[in-house]
C-alpha cells in the first residue's frame, strides 16, 4: 500500500494520449477519469480510476497504478464542492473485505 498524503483532491478527465490536456481532439480512444495521488515523499502518481464501489455502507475507490499492473484500494469520500478525499484502509480485516468485494467486481487487488 502506498503512503498517501491525506488531503482533498479532485477527479480529473484525461484522454489518455499523454497530451496532458482534457479536451476533444482527433484520437480513437475514450477519455479516462484519473486521480492524482500525492505521496508523503512528494511523488505524484496519476492513476486511472478503475471503480468506485460500496462495502458495508462505505465507499471505496480502486485506482490502477501507473507503472505496475496492480490496483490501489482506498476509502473514498466525495464532497459538495466536487473535491474528494482518499483514506488509507487501516485494518487487515477491512482490507480483506474491500479486496474481496473488488475481486467480485472483476478486479484484482494488490
Amino acid at each position: 500500500m502506498s503512503d498517501l498524503k491525506n488531503d482533498k483532491s479532485t477527479l480529473e478527465d484525461s484522454c489518455g494520449c499523454g497530451c496532458g490536456h482534457a479536451h476533444d481532439h482527433d484520437h480513437d480512444h475514450e477519455h479516462v477519469q484519473t486521480m492524482t495521488l500525492e505521496l508523503e515523499n512528494g511523488e505524484k502518481l496519476i492513476c486511472p480510476i478503475i471503480e468506485i464501489f460500496e462495502v458495508e455502507g462505505k465507499e471505496y475507490i480502486s485506482l490502477l497504478h501507473p507503472d505496475e499492473d496492480l490496483a490501489l484500494l482506498y476509502g473514498f469520500s466525495e464532497y459538495e464542492d466536487d473535491s474528494v478525499e482518499l483514506t488509507e484502509i487501516e485494518s487487515d480485516e477491512e482490507y480483506e473485505k474491500v479486496s474481496n468485494a473488488f475481486r467480485l467486481l472483476g478486479g484484482e487487488a494488490d
